[in-house]
């Protein structure tokens, strides 16, 4: 069976750029301020279950996740926590928007690949004035028919920016690292998604319930893969 493939959406963080090292770097010496205070324990998971309550009101991203670890900190030292210490975990947020941006091996070729036989989208989540700055550093923002930045990856979400694009979801292919995000709600509603996993994902993204053995999933193991995968949807069984 073939399928008309008629438009290829890229993830930002973790897909095209690195991103989580540096989250998991500025929760390692989190650990380490708060360790001042307390036997750490599962502070992680202290971390996670403050970030997870905050999604809706602080939404994705660096600033999300340093009010956070503000917060976190508060909480589990009694209030305990100094003004000093609370301005090194903000400046934590400081470190994580003013990042470089390394883009991982091959994306650059790959995304030249995909745009020279289908318009090619962005579409990322989390804070839009970082989202924005990390798209402009990158140097790929030319080769992007549309940049969406959206508060959440859902398939209301990816409905309605399919409407917009002008694409039933079977034509369309997105290529990601989180399954949770960029995989599952474009599988549910029709279209097929590439995988690509990343080293390290948060916790929240590796959160999911698909099945790896979906006709309409390709997992790959670098940039260097994608462009067989999607002649694969297309050509293939998917």
């Amino acid at each position: 069976m073939t399928t008309a493939i008629r438009m290829v959406g890229f993830d930002a963080d973790d897909t095209l750029w690195k991103s989580e090292d540096y989250y998991r770097a500025a929760e390692a010496e989190f650990r380490r301020i708060v360790a001042g205070y307390i036997d750490l324990g599962d502070l992680g998971g202290r971390l996670y279950e403050v970030e997870k309550r905050n999604l809706a009101v602080f939404g994705y991203g660096a600033k999300g996740m340093v009010l956070s670890m503000v917060e976190a900190a508060i909480e589990v030292t009694d209030a305990r926590i100094v003004a000093a210490d609370i301005h090194r975990i903000v400046s934590l947020g400081r470190g994580l928007l003013l990042h470089p941006v390394e883009l991982l091996p091959g994306i650059s070729a790959a995304v030249d690949a995909m745009a020279a036989r289908f318009p090619v989208v962005l579409i990322t989540k989390g804070d839009l004035f970082h989202q924005e700055a990390k798209v402009r550093a990158s140097g790929l923002a030319d080769r992007f028919q549309r940049i969406e930045i959206v508060s959440e990856k859902d398939p209301e979400t990816y409905a309605r920016l399919f409407h917009e694009f002008g694409v039933r979801p079977e034509e369309f292919v997105m290529v990601g690292n989180s399954l949770r995000s960029d995989i599952a709600p474009v599988l549910e509603l029709g279209g097929a998604g590439i995988h690509i996993p990343y080293h390290v994902t948060w916790a929240h993204e590796a959160e999911h319930d698909v099945d790896a053995a979906h006709p309409r999933l390709r997992q790959v193991d670098d940039a260097s893969g994608i462009f067989a995968a999607v002649a694969d949807l297309a050509f293939g069984n998917g």
